[in-house]
């Protein structure tokens, strides 16, 4: 298969490879995505395949306007609509019930001339046979232009090999997804460089999944009370079932191991600066102010350490950059929890596989 690079004027082109079941790259302000017709199993499956992803590992369907949750979505709760006015479009995913397939509803639904499995109208295979979904409206205008064109919600995980850093250009999409996939749209660099927030309104008080581009501290100024998933902070037990995509598998990693150091910014740095080895196998992630501090090695830089959103944007491009240098070890600055650092430091910690180092 030749992976075809489409430019922006290219909307009804990815939008009818969806419709026909295939799989593109699209761009969203978080990072590139594997979009196929969330409705079709098939074309879901091929986005597994195409990732070598578990197929335990649900799926986000992307939709254009918040009216298209009441088709696919049941029993959704004040706070949905309540956060959709505020944060849509943008980098939330709620977690919201499936609406079940009755036989005289799909008689004038779209799905109906697909072939479909379980009870529920959106496929097994896109929501790991949960009876949840995660919905999310996004903030780039081709995304949704696509969406609005092919007809369908698209489902569409991070445009990345399993476990690889997300692609936040669609370039980096390309090294890991060409020959694998019919085509990729250029939309430009991503706009907040992680993914989306994924908060679950199934629960009370709501239950938030992943950080991501809506802080934490956004959602309980709209929401009040906010409990935090253990996974957030910690890998999930054996046997502990994910409900949303990025809880249970080791993520965003480089191919050099990662170690993750937090404490305070001149702290990390030296403590970073005490335990380099051979300029030629360690390379580091640091904050701006230290970018100095380690002649020799190679050194990719996060953004200011105070500065979490410049992190975030700059996250997984540091992380593939180290890729492309050969490294054998990666020495990572973390910020604190506030803000987006909460997200960087979800990120960070998958990526080393919770190897972290505490200064």
């Amino acid at each position: 298969m030749k992976t075809e690079l489409l430019n922006p004027n290219d909307i009804e082109r990815a939008a009818g490879i969806i419709r026909s079941g295939g799989l593109v790259g699209i761009p969203t302000e978080t990072v590139y995505g594997l979009g196929a017709n969330g409705l079709n199993p098939m074309a879901v499956r091929n986005i597994f395949q195409a990732k070598g992803r578990p197929q335990d590992n649900p799926l986000i369907l992307h939709i254009p306007d918040p009216s298209w949750l009441e088709i696919y979505c049941q029993d959704i709760p004040e706070e949905a609509w309540r956060l959709a006015k505020r944060f849509w479009p943008g980098p939330l995913t709620m977690i919201l019930k499936c609406k079940r397939r009755p036989p005289e509803e799909l008689k004038n639904s779209p799905v109906c001339s697909l072939t479909h499995e379980g009870p529920y109208i959106i496929p097994d295979v896109v929501t790991a046979g949960l009876d949840t979904v995660g919905m999310r409206c996004p903030a780039h205008s081709m995304c949704r232009a696509i969406i609005q064109a092919a007809g369908v919600p698209v489902a569409a995980p991070s445009g990345n090999t399993s476990g690889r850093p997300s692609p936040t250009s669609a370039w980096h999409m390309l090294e890991d997804m060409d020959g694998k996939i019919d085509a990729i749209l250029d939309g430009g660099d991503c706009q907040v460089g992680v993914e989306s927030t994924i908060v679950d309104l199934t629960c009370q008080p709501p239950l938030l999944l992943r950080p991501g581009g809506v802080p934490l501290e956004e959602l309980q100024a709209a929401l009040g009370k906010i409990e935090l998933d253990p996974a957030v902070t910690r890998q999930l037990e054996k046997g502990e079932k994910p409900r949303a995509p990025g809880m249970k598998y080791r993520h965003y990693a480089p191919k050099a191991p990662v170690v993750v150091v937090k404490g305070s910014p001149v702290r990390s740095a030296e403590y970073i600066l005490e335990h380099l080895s051979d300029p030629r196998w360690d390379g580091v992630i640091c904050f701006n102010e230290f970018a100095n501090w380690y002649p020799g090695y190679l050194v990719e830089l996060l953004g200011g350490a105070l500065d979490t959103w410049e992190q975030a944007r700059r996250l997984f491009r540091a992380l593939r950059a180290m890729d492309e240098t050969g490294v054998k070890r990666i020495w990572a600055q973390c910020p604190g929890d506030a803000g987006m650092g909460l997200a960087v430091n979800n990120r960070l910690n998958k990526a080393a596989g919770f190897h972290i180092v505490e200064v």
